[in-house]
């Protein structure tokens, strides 16, 4: 069996220590040749790839392995890049989700006015990166989880429009059939949904059993029951559970079918603002939390000199989704996953040239998504206000238009308002100077 050369791009991420993890449980299904981490903050990243060395001498001796911050012997000669970069970082993060607040909007990582300034950010890089690749190792498939994903997979739709090797993804549905599995004690893996919308916007109209049965009426039930909680809720920090927990509230307004949980932030903005702390928001909770813990982890395990007892790993379903991801393409698998595409009539009664998340079957030569047809008013509607925003957008990072800019977020449902779309525009363009484009 052939063997893969991997770059993981944001190496010094909270994320990869469960990626090494993934790779390493599926070295026999997806066996490596060399993994490299890459990121270009060298201190940060020096943490996790100590901890690598001592993590794949004990569970992967015969790998090779190496960290970097040189992006020439990074891409060099790769099969796959698993890209999980955060331009800015958590201080940026940390502002992305504390101006909006000022203001009585949502402060949130990927949705709003922090998931546009943060989009806006992500742009430039992951541009360069993918050209950085390319002059490398021309064949090889780019897997992006990048958030904000849906307006990183819309500019590198726009750039590379060609490129047939970039995959955007998310973990999100995973995590939620994940936890759909553990509410109804099934395995996920024998799942076939139908699912519809935008990353981070999306919904599961269908979600079928090995034998054909439609398995959304029962969770509907048991939710109206239970309750919701993630897969993994005895690791998740208190807000994932107050998310997932609103997933009851959302089916109770809106029954018809099973939301991503991010949908909360559109259909209840003003409710999401009064339950947050503008003084210490999800950034804060991370960076006292999981960081906090991932990074100690890593310092005791490369003290130790062993990995044997390590606890470092957070959220299984984020690594195991991009490794059998490659390894469905390496092996030309054609297994269903939920994976942005270009919808040129999936949705038939929205624009062709929407970035759309869908399921698809996934082999050596890319997606092949199943379309949904039409969709009725309701949720036609909420998609084609959340995509003028993203292209708005996008349009605003390429025509350096502060125009469109305003544009995108007074139509964003967690704004809605021209004068308060204003002022966290210019707020959000004083912060992110050295970012973003200058916008005239």
């Amino acid at each position: 069996m052939k063997k893969y050369n991997v770059v993981i791009v944001g190496g010094g991420s909270t994320w990869t220590p469960g990626l090494l993890s993934s790779l390493s449980k599926k070295k026999n299904e997806f066996p490596l040749n060399k993994l490299v981490l890459f990121d270009i903050n060298a201190e940060r990243q020096a943490v996790i790839g100590e901890f690598a060395k001592i993590f794949f001498k004990e569970n992967y001796p015969d790998l090779q392995f190496e960290y970097t911050t040189d992006k020439e012997v990074a891409y060099k000669d790769v099969d796959f890049v698993f890209c999980q970069m955060r331009t800015g970082g958590y201080k940026m993060r940390e502002l992305d989700e504390k101006i909006p607040l000022k203001y009585g909007c949502v402060g949130q990582e990927t949705c709003g006015a922090g998931g546009f300034a943060y989009g806006l950010r992500s742009i430039r890089d992951m541009i360069e990166m993918v050209n950085d690749v390319r002059a490398s190792s021309k064949d090889a498939w780019i897997i992006n989880y990048t958030n904000p994903a849906a307006i990183v997979a819309e500019a590198l739709n726009r750039v590379f429009p060609n490129d047939k090797k970039i995959l955007n993804i998310c973990d999100q549905p995973v995590n939620l059939l994940r936890s759909y599995g553990r509410l109804l004690n099934m395995d996920p893996y024998e799942f076939e949904p139908v699912y519809f919308g935008l990353n981070h916007f999306g919904w599961f109209t269908h979600l079928y059993d090995k034998n054909g049965i439609d398995l959304v009426p029962v969770i509907k039930e048991m939710v109206y029951k239970n309750g919701f909680k993630p897969v993994d809720a005895e690791q998740r920090d208190q807000s994932w559970l107050d998310t997932y927990a609103m997933v009851e509230k959302m089916l109770i307004d809106y029954p018809e079918y099973l939301p991503n949980t991010y949908l909360q932030y559109y259909y209840y903005p003003e409710y999401k603002v009064s339950k947050q702390d503008p003084n210490f928001t999800r950034a804060n909770e991370v960076m006292a939390n999981r960081e906090k813990r991932v990074f100690e982890e890593c310092r005791r395990v490369v003290e130790a000199g062993t990995a044997a007892a390590t606890n470092v790993v957070h959220n299984d379903a984020h690594g195991d989704m991009i490794v059998e991801v490659a390894e469905s393409i390496a092996h030309n698998r054609n297994r269903q996953y939920i994976v942005i595409v270009e919808n040129n009539g999936l949705i038939s009664n929205i624009q062709d040239d929407a970035m759309v998340e869908v399921a698809a079957l996934l082999g050596a030569n890319g997606p092949r998504p199943m379309g949904v047809g039409k969709i009725d008013t309701f949720y036609k509607g909420m998609i084609e206000q959340q995509l003028a925003y993203e292209k708005l957008a996008v349009d605003a990072y390429f025509e350096k238009s502060y125009n469109k800019a305003l544009k995108a977020l007074t139509l964003n449902r967690t704004i809605v308002d021209g004068k308060k779309a204003r002022k966290i525009l210019d707020e959000l363009i004083e912060a992110n100077k050295g970012y973003w484009p200058e916008l005239n």
